[in-house]
């Protein structure tokens, strides 16, 4: 259903937690405890609970699969909320951009239902009767994604002589056996049994080619509990005060939300929605668990006043970004949180200004400055032997220097930037992670430990193990990075730097289903591919992958922007980033496409007057009873 695609495609654990088993198995524990930014003595690993060999085939191979589903995935958000102290007409400016997979048709249909008791301005997914994001006269909503750990992989320990059992603490327990059938037009049937154990449904006899030797169990809190999305989903469009909204969004089991509100009774609030659980202290949820000795069992699910939540705090605004958020009983809860790139630039720009209004949020849900690039790349460039640079590298080394961490079409900073974050990144990890190499730099674990690799002296990542008569250094391999990225930009664009624009290499399209097969078909559905603006460090996140091509094609980003001001409600803002119909033949199909990659919006009308104004009506009524 859609509430499962939807905490599927929000869970970051099945795509990394095989990663961590096998840097771990392979590499050893010194490797793993950077990477957890942990060492030895605070990180304990249970070397007994996992076989002999894993490798990251689960988590290739569900990468593989969320990159060809045919329906977009959630991915990450931006959210804030500014209390009327903090605006210039003293009222609540509520603000939300959902981060998603582009596609065509866009993920959200916008609609505005009005009856006698009954108001909602909304935006619904495909199968979804009530709205996720919404607002009226009353009040705004929003989410963003929380990113806690709700998935977790348990080894289990099948009986010696008898498959179709498993060890448990109790004794050995008998395998659910589930019979599935998956029809396929115009072809047979797909038929399958599925192992389940207590923990979940065994990966191994459901992903091709896992070659673990012991069963995995993926046990995942979406799954495990009852699940009360449509209910919720009912619950916060009807709410009739903050109190009654947190009594709906507290229902929230999986996915993981950061919840946002605002209301015209200036209350601003942030709720993170989630079953949050624990497990034994030191006990890492990021590695496979032992699923037979009891011990790595969850111990209790937390209720929801303990989670991390704001309600019209002192500093007059919350925010989102899909960041660490605040302890649980004293301890961060684990999760898969992004880097503080977009949280970090939020309240910088939230923290320097009290007046704001609904033009300096629209500008800002468009900003393309990271605060955390350049520092980055300072960081990067004190390793780089400039006086054996040649002209052109001194050039490039110039500019990234002096680069803000903007991500406009005219910049050259970007370009230099992600080339040399790539070519540092392959220097550094490649040789170790070999097969795995492109899924960790394009994971959230990549991101979140940048910052703190390049700044390390003394790392055992820094040693090139292919090479055999030297040990590399920290300076080694930053140098050899910037010299290779330089040669191959200039094969790429040119000898001429100043030709070497953010425009030339980062695009976006946003693909039908149809246009995908290319051709005629491709012009013809697809919207675009045109240039925009941003980068994946930046509130308007165009995410890409890294890759060897040099070229970022922007396959996800804000699925909509909205603005809404409790000053001026009948004058809130949206867009989306193409258009609201899925009929090709459409005038409507995209006509929001330009305004979209140009920052600007579309009036969400309230009016009553005003909306019967408009151009065109659809009047339906009942069939006369004969």
């Amino acid at each position: 259903n859609v509430f499962g695609y939807m905490s599927f495609s929000f869970a970051v654990a099945h795509k990394t937690d095989p990663l961590l088993t096998e840097i771990k198995e392979k590499l050893g524990a010194s490797y793993l405890n950077e990477l957890l930014g942990a060492t030895s003595e605070n990180l304990t690993i249970n070397k007994n609970s996992v076989p002999s060999k894993i490798n990251a085939i689960i988590s290739k191979k569900v990468a593989s699969i969320m990159d060809d589903l045919p329906v977009s995935p959630f991915i990450g958000s931006n959210s804030w909320v500014i209390g009327p102290e903090k605006t210039k007409n003293g009222k609540v400016i509520f603000a939300n951009d959902p981060h998603v997979a582009f596609a065509q048709p866009s993920v959200w249909y916008q609609n505005h239902i009005k009856t006698p008791n009954f108001e909602i301005y909304g935006f619904n997914i495909a199968l979804m009767p009530f709205p996720l994001l919404g607002h009226n006269r009353n009040y705004a909503y929003g989410l963003t994604m929380l990113a806690n750990d709700d998935l977790n992989f348990y080894v289990e320990q099948e009986h010696p002589n008898n498959p179709l059992e498993y060890k448990t603490a109790d004794g050995y327990q008998k395998y659910q056996l589930l019979d599935k059938t998956i029809h396929v037009k115009n072809e047979k049937d797909i038929n399958f049994q599925v192992k389940v154990s207590k923990h979940g449904p065994i990966m191994n006899d459901l992903i091709t080619h896992v070659v673990d030797e012991r069963p995995i169990a993926m046990n995942w809190i979406y799954t495990q509990l009852p699940n009360d999305m449509l209910e919720v989903s009912h619950g916060i469009s009807h709410a009739s005060s903050i109190g009654d909204f947190k009594k709906h969004v507290a229902k929230i089991h999986a996915p993981g939300l950061n919840v946002m509100y605002g209301d015209a009774k200036d209350n601003i609030g942030w709720f993170s929605s989630a079953k949050l659980y624990q497990l034994r202290d030191s006990l890492s949820s990021k590695m496979y668990l032992n699923g037979a000795s009891g011990k790595d069992e969850i111990i209790e699910y937390l209720p929801f006043e303990e989670n991390p939540q704001a309600i019209n705090p002192s500093w007059k605004y919350v925010y989102s970004a899909n960041n660490q958020p605040d302890s649980v009983r004293g301890k961060l809860y684990p999760g898969y949180y992004q880097p503080q790139d977009r949280a970090k630039r939020i309240v910088e720009l939230l923290e320097v200004k009290n007046d704001f209004t609904k033009k300096d949020v629209s500008n800002m849900i468009y900003d393309v400055k990271s605060s955390t690039v350049s520092e980055i790349s300072q960081h990067l460039l004190k390793s780089v032997a400039r006086s054996k640079l040649i002209a052109s590298e001194r050039k490039a080394f110039s500019i990234l220097q002096n680069w803000d961490g903007s991500y406009l079409k005219t910049s050259i900073g970007p370009t230099i930037y992600n080339r040399f974050l790539y070519e540092f990144l392959s220097a550094t990890y490649k040789d170790e992670l070999g097969g795995s190499f492109e899924l960790f730099i394009n994971s959230q674990l990549q991101d979140k430990v940048l910052s703190s690799q390049v700044i390390r002296e003394k790392s055992v990542w820094w040693d090139n193990i292919s090479s055999k008569d030297k040990i590399e250094t920290r300076s080694d391999i930053i140098d050899l990075a910037f010299k290779r990225s330089i040669a191959f930009l200039q094969n790429q664009l040119g000898e001429n730097i100043d030709d070497w624009t953010w425009n030339r290499v980062i695009s976006v399209e946003h693909e039908h289903a149809i246009g995908k097969a290319g051709g005629l078909l491709r012009s013809f559905f697809n919207v675009g591919p045109y240039e925009t603006i941003g980068g994946n460090e930046v509130i308007n996140n165009q995410i890409f992958k890294l890759d060897s091509t040099g070229y970022y094609k922007v396959t996800a980003g804000p699925s909509t922007r909205r603005v809404i001001d409790f000053s001026d409600i009948e004058n809130s803002l949206a867009i989306l980033p193409t258009g609201q119909s899925g009929n090709v033949f459409s005038p409507y199909y995209k006509d929001q496409t330009q305004k979209y990659l140009e920052g600007e919006f579309v009036k969400m009308m309230l009016n009553q007057q005003e909306i019967e104004k408009s151009k065109n009506v659809l009047v339906l009524k009942p069939a006369k009873k004969s």
